[in-house]
């Protein structure tokens, strides 16, 4: 069974701030099914990296980078994008030293498929 998306990013948030980082929303969307974009902010590289939940070949929940850029001008285009095309969307930014998503799902990495990142994990 899936959580809701607000419990979801509630325990996302409570995580990232646990390890000392700030996460918030940025869009809330649809409490009970919105899809969810986390972009986390490295602030000591002062650059960011987009997480969007997926579904893998096997239909197994997981989390994949849609966008890879170094400029975040590109990153916050796609969110506004996917904003348009579903407005039930939830955008959750969180800003941590070390870049860490806190997302405890399966991590796809771009173009590779890689075992799950944990939070501590710097990529």
């Amino acid at each position: 069974m899936l959580l809701s998306s607000d419990l979801w990013v509630s325990a996302l948030i409570r995580r990232a701030e646990i390890e000392g980082a700030y996460a918030t929303v940025v869009k809330k969307g649809d409490d009970r099914a919105g899809s969810v974009i986390v972009k986390a902010y490295d602030t000591s590289t002062r650059t960011a990296k987009l997480y969007t939940e997926a579904f893998g070949t096997d239909g197994e929940r997981l989390w994949i980078q849609p966008v890879v850029s170094d400029s975040e001008s590109e990153l916050d285009a796609y969110i506004a994008r996917q904003r348009g095309y579903d407005p039930d969307l939830w955008v959750v930014e969180i800003e941590d030293k070390q870049g860490r998503h806190f997302i405890t799902e399966k991590v796809q990495a771009y173009g590779r498929r890689c075992a799950a990142l944990s939070p501590q994990q710097p990529r």
